[in-house]
């Protein structure tokens, strides 16, 4: 007996002792942990779908441009081998010269002694007269002849440049056409059509350098024409005032008889 209530009174502070530290378990607080705690990892796998998505939607786009690249190329890495000699034509000084420094440049006396490399005969600076006199020829008034030798020698020089590079120009058209047909991306197509655009034009440019070396001809032609016009209606104008002076100085001298001769009678 006496060990019994030893036993109890030894078992009773331990009861009471561990009673103390038990946890109070309430489920409605459970059970908002838990369903806060869902909702986070449905949250997080929605965040990680959508991750999935962004990286699977870049990846598409990248496919896509390179496959965009694989059709339609890199402008970058297109180059082309007639570019270079198209500036270098494009840039270079034209060589032609201004009608006006041609007149500028005319020397009178250069005209008495062109010969064209022996087409034309050489008039010469001076000539000698039946008697034997030796006469100077005025070489300023051969300007306007020297202006057109000018002129046309212009013409003559532009004209065999621009034969040249008509020449040169049309080989790198048919380059350019050969490798038109062999293009295989949408970029070198672009460039190649680019590039022929400048070559068509840079043609037609040499044909206007031409025309308008021919046109300094003509216009200076027409001016000589016109001044030469010009010096014989002068001309005409000086010889029949001096004409008309010289029939008045005439008549002044030798005025005419206005009554009859009367011849003495025997």
């Amino acid at each position: 007996m006496k060990k019994l209530i030893v036993t109890a009174l030894i078992v009773l502070p331990l009861a009471f002792s561990a009673r103390a530290q038990w946890v109070v378990f309430d489920p409605t607080v459970n059970i908002e942990q838990i369903l806060d705690e869902a909702e986070n990892l449905a949250e997080y796998a929605e965040m990680i779908d959508n991750e999935v998505q962004q990286i699977t939607t870049l990846g598409d786009q990248l496919s896509e441009f390179k496959n965009y690249e694989s059709l339609f190329g890199n402008p970058s890495k297109v180059v082309l081998s007639m570019v270079a000699p198209l500036n270098a034509d494009l840039q270079s000084i034209e060589p032609g010269v201004n009608l006006e420094n041609l007149v500028a440049n005319a020397n009178g006396s250069s005209a008495l002694t062109y010969n064209d490399s022996g087409i034309y005969a050489t008039v010469g600076t001076s000539f000698q007269t039946p008697g034997g006199q030796t006469i100077q020829r005025p070489a300023d008034q051969y300007k306007p002849i020297t202006a057109i030798i000018n002129t046309a020698s212009n013409y003559v020089t532009v004209a065999d440049n621009a034969a040249q590079r008509r020449a040169t120009i049309k080989d790198e058209i048919a380059q350019t056409t050969q490798q038109l047909q062999n293009a295989t991306t949408d970029a070198e197509v672009q460039k190649l059509h680019g590039v022929l655009t400048s070559l068509n034009g840079d043609l037609a440019s040499t044909d206007d350098e031409v025309n308008q070396a021919a046109s300094s001809a003509m216009v200076q032609d027409i001016q000589n024409r016109n001044d030469q016009q010009k010096q014989i209606q002068a001309l005409t104008e000086q010889q029949n005032a001096e004409f008309e002076e010289s029939v008045s100085n005439y008549t002044a001298k030798f005025q005419l008889l206005n009554a009859p001769t009367v011849f003495p009678t025997p």
